[in-house]
């Protein structure tokens, strides 16, 4: 890393949930709403780009654990925000703290876990499987 991240560096993503975001299973009564799978993609993606600008230029950041409790149901077409902070760093690995609100209320928290690994070696690890 170029430099560690302040603890209480803070990432945010706003977004309006479409279908892409909405669960598969929305017949028979049943509301489309925001997906966890989806949340939880969206918190990720917000947790990696905050912490790029402390990364070497063949460095990246994985996710290596997530604990969190979806509250609250997102319909189709509602406002979100996911909100990430820097909480501790060990080594190569970022921890945050993980909250998302849509227009009414908190809807998902938690703590999420990231790597920053070295993208080089990552692949030789990746073709060693394959």
């Amino acid at each position: 890393m170029k430099s560690v991240p302040k603890i209480g560096t803070v990432g945010e993503l706003q977004f309006v949930v479409e279908q892409k975001h909405c669960i598969d299973f929305a017949t028979d009564g049943m509301p489309a709403v925001l997906s966890t799978p989806n949340l939880v993609g969206l918190l990720e993606r917000t947790a990696r780009q905050t912490i790029v600008p402390f990364l070497e230029a063949d460095e990246r950041s994985v996710g290596i654990e997530i604990e969190l409790r979806h509250f609250a149901p997102t319909p189709l077409g509602g406002r979100a925000n996911v909100n990430v902070r820097v909480i501790h760093v060990e080594g190569r690995q970022v921890t945050f703290q993980v909250e998302a609100h849509d227009e009414h209320e908190l809807i998902l928290r938690g703590v999420h876990k990231r790597a920053v690994i070295r993208t080089g070696s990552f692949s030789k690890r990746v073709q060693a499987k394959t």
